[in-house]
C-alpha cells in the first residue's frame, strides 16, 4: 500500500472512533439532561432507568466502532503499524476537546479489544494525558460566585432565583433561614463572604445537590446543599460544610451522578479543592466517568510501584473462600482474584460470582456496597509480589494467575478501595466507636433491604469500616435480591430430638431466611450485642423483611440519604425502612 493509502486508511479508521465518541458523548448528555427533568417530576422510576442505561452507552458505542473498524481495516485490524497511525491521527481530532482525557480512554477501550494487551502498550494506546495546569480557581463557565453585600439571606435568595425547577420551592424563605442558621452555627455569620458554586446541579437518585465553597475571612470551606422534591415541590433538606461530610456524598460506595459538564478535568479539579483526599480516580468515577475512572486508578497504581519498594501482601481479616485478597501497604485499594475452586459450603460458581458483580454494578448501592473496578490482562514483576501472595494465587488461582519468568500475569480481578474488614475493627476500636460501628451495621442492613438486596453472608468479616467511620458491605458472592427470599419463623421443636438436632429436622428450601437466626453467628460479646438489639431488635424477626419486601413489591422507592439525619435542616417523618434512613 502506498503512503498516502497509508494515511487515508489512518484517517478513516481515526473518524469512525472520533464519530463513535462523539455519538457516545450524546448519547451521555442526553440521559444527563434527562436526569434534571425526572427529578422536577419526582419520576424516581425514570431515574433508575436512565441510571442503568447510562452504563451501557459506553460499551455500545465501542462495539459499534469495531464492528465499523473491521469492516474498513479487513485483514489490518489487529496490523500494530495501521494502528499506530490511527493513533496519531486520533490525537490529532481531539486535541482541541474540553474532555480529551475522556477520548483517549474511549481509544484504548478499542485497542485493547482488538489486541486483548497485557499491562500497558505505549504503540497503540495513550498511555497518559497532559497534565493539567494548577487551577487559580474555577473559570465563570463552571461556576457562580454569590458575593454577600447585605444579609446571609440576601445572599442565599440570590441562590435560589439561580437555581430554578419546574416544580416551584416549596418553602423558599423558610429554607433561606434555616440554611442561613445553618452558617452561623457552624462558621459564623461574620465570616461568609461569598458562596461558589457549580453552574450544573448533581442529580442521583433522589436528590439533587448544589456543591461548591463557602469563601471566608480564613480557608474556604465546602458547601453542599442538598435538595429533595416532595410532592409540593423543592425543598432544600440539609446543609454539609465539612470535606468528610462532602466526601460521604462522593462516596465510591454510592451510585454515580448526573450532571452537566463540558470540561470534565475542571469540574474534577473543583471538585479536588473540596475534597482534596479524594482519589483522582474515585471523583471521576462519581460522576458517571467510570471507565475513565478506571484508567485513573490504574495509572495511579503504576506510579505507586514506580515510586515505591513496595510488594503485594496478603490482605488484613479472615481467608476468603472464594476471592484471593491481596493488596499494597500504602495503597488504599485491596485487589482480589477468583479461586480455582470453592471449598464448602460455598456452592456459587465463577460465573455466578462474576454476575453479582454485575449485579451490583447496575444496582443503586446506597452507600453500602463498595464499587469494584474490573481489570483484565494486568501483568507486573513477579519481585513486587511477597512470597505469601504469589504462593497463594499460584496455588489457589491458577486458572488466572500464571508466573512467566519474572512476570506475573493477572487475567482477571477485581480492585476496590481498602476498608478495615469490621471483626478486626471491633476487636482495636475505642468501646465508644465500637458500639457506633454496630449500631451501623444494623443500618447496613436496613439501606441494603430498602434497595433490594439482601446481603447472604452477614458475617462481621464481610463488613468494612471506611475512614470515615462509615460502614459498607463488599462479599458478593451471596448476595441477592430481597424480593426473592423468604422470611420464616424459626419452627418449634416437638421433643427433644429435634431440639438436640445438629442438622434442621424441618425442610429449609434455598432461599428460606430465618432472621432469629442472625444473633447466633454475628459473634458480638455481649455489651456490643445489647447496642444491637436495642437500636435493631426487629431486624431478628420476618416482619421486618416481610414489611420491606412488600412496600418493595409496590414499586416504593426509599428515601436513604448519604447525610447524618442530624444535618437535616426541618423536621421529616421517618421513613418506614428505618428510624433514621440515613446515618453517615
Amino acid at each position: 500500500m502506498s503512503e498516502s493509502a497509508e494515511f487515508r486508511l489512518g484517517e478513516a479508521g481515526a473518524e469512525i472512533i472520533a464519530s463513535a465518541y462523539r455519538l457516545h458523548v450524546e448519547r451521555f448528555a442526553t440521559l444527563t439532561r434527562g436526569a434534571r427533568l425526572h427529578f422536577e417530576r419526582a419520576d424516581w422510576h425514570a431515574v433508575q432507568r436512565d441510571s442503568a442505561r447510562r452504563l451501557d452507552v459506553y460499551g455500545e458505542s465501542v462495539q459499534e466502532a469495531l464492528v465499523r473498524l473491521n469492516a474498513l481495516l479487513g485483514t489490518r485490524a489487529d496490523d500494530r503499524p495501521t494502528w499506530a497511525l490511527l493513533r496519531t491521527a486520533y490525537a490529532r481530532r481531539i486535541d482541541q476537546r474540553g474532555d480529551v482525557e475522556l477520548a483517549e480512554t474511549f481509544f484504548n477501550s478499542i485497542t485493547r479489544r482488538i489486541f486483548h494487551t497485557i499491562g500497558v502498550d505505549p504503540g497503540v494506546e495513550f498511555v497518559s494525558s497532559a497534565p493539567a495546569p494548577a487551577p487559580q480557581g474555577p473559570p465563570e463557565s463552571l461556576a457562580v460566585t454569590f458575593t454577600r453585600h447585605g444579609t446571609l439571606g440576601a445572599m442565599l435568595e440570590g441562590v435560589f432565583r439561580h437555581f430554578r425547577f419546574e416544580a416551584p420551592w416549596l418553602d423558599a424563605p423558610g429554607d433561606v433561614a434555616r440554611i442561613a442558621q445553618a452558617l452561623i452555627v457552624n462558621v459564623g455569620e461574620h465570616r461568609v463572604r461569598a458562596l461558589v458554586l457549580a453552574r450544573s446541579v448533581f442529580f442521583r437518585g433522589k436528590g439533587a445537590y448544589l456543591v461548591g465553597q463557602v469563601r471566608t475571612d480564613g480557608p474556604p470551606l465546602p458547601f453542599v446543599l442538598a435538595l429533595r422534591r416532595p410532592e409540593a415541590g423543592v425543598a432544600a433538606d440539609a446543609v454539609l460544610l465539612s470535606e468528610d461530610e462532602v466526601s460521604i456524598v462522593f462516596s465510591f460506595a454510592r451510585s454515580y451522578f448526573f450532571v452537566e459538564m463540558e470540561r470534565p478535568r475542571e469540574l474534577i479539579d473543583f471538585l479536588r479543592s473540596i475534597m482534596p483526599r479524594k482519589p483522582l480516580a474515585d471523583l471521576y468515577t462519581a460522576i458517571g466517568c467510570n471507565k475513565h475512572g478506571k484508567t485513573e486508578l490504574y495509572r495511579s497504581l503504576l506510579h505507586h510501584l514506580e515510586t515505591t519498594h513496595e510488594r503485594f501482601e496478603i490482605a488484613p481479616g479472615q481467608r476468603g473462600m472464594v476471592m484471593c485478597v491481596f493488596t499494597l501497604p500504602g495503597f488504599d485499594v485491596v485487589f482480589k482474584v477468583i479461586r480455582d475452586r470453592f471449598n464448602w459450603p460455598k456452592t456459587v460458581t465463577h460465573d455466578e460470582v462474576r454476575a453479582k458483580y454485575r449485579l451490583v454494578f447496575r444496582h443503586d448501592r446506597a452507600g453500602r456496597l463498595v464499587d469494584a473496578q474490573e481489570f483484565e490482562h494486568l501483568e507486573f514483576d513477579r519481585s513486587r509480589f511477597s512470597d505469601a501472595v504469589l504462593a497463594e494465587l499460584t496455588s489457589s488461582a491458577a486458572e488466572s494467575v500464571e508466573v512467566r519468568g519474572e512476570r506475573v500475569v493477572i487475567r482477571h480481578l477485581y480492585a476496590e478501595r481498602r476498608l478495615r474488614p469490621l471483626d478486626l475493627y471491633l476487636r482495636e476500636a475505642p468501646s465508644a466507636a465500637a458500639h457506633d460501628a454496630v449500631i451501623d451495621y444494623g443500618q447496613v442492613l436496613r439501606d441494603l433491604a430498602a434497595t433490594n438486596i439482601f446481603p447472604g453472608d452477614m458475617l462481621l468479616k464481610n463488613f468494612g469500616v471506611s475512614r470515615h467511620g462509615r460502614l459498607i458491605f463488599y462479599d458478593y458472592d451471596e448476595l441477592c435480591p430481597l424480593t426473592e427470599c423468604r422470611f420464616r419463623e424459626l419452627p418449634q421443636a416437638s421433643d427433644d430430638d429435634e431440639m438436640r438436632s445438629a442438622e434442621p429436622w424441618f425442610y429449609v428450601a434455598e432461599r428460606d431466611i430465618f432472621p432469629e437466626e442472625f444473633r447466633s453467628f454475628l459473634g458480638l460479646r455481649d455489651d456490643l450485642m445489647a447496642t444491637f438489639l436495642a437500636h435493631h431488635g426487629e431486624l431478628l424477626a420476618p416482619e421486618f423483611w416481610r414489611r420491606m419486601q412488600q412496600r418493595l413489591g409496590r414499586g416504593e422507592i426509599l428515601d436513604i440519604y448519604p447525610y447524618r439525619a442530624v444535618r437535616r435542616l426541618a423536621p421529616h417523618p421517618p421513613d418506614a425502612a428505618s428510624d433514621e434512613s440515613a446515618t453517615a
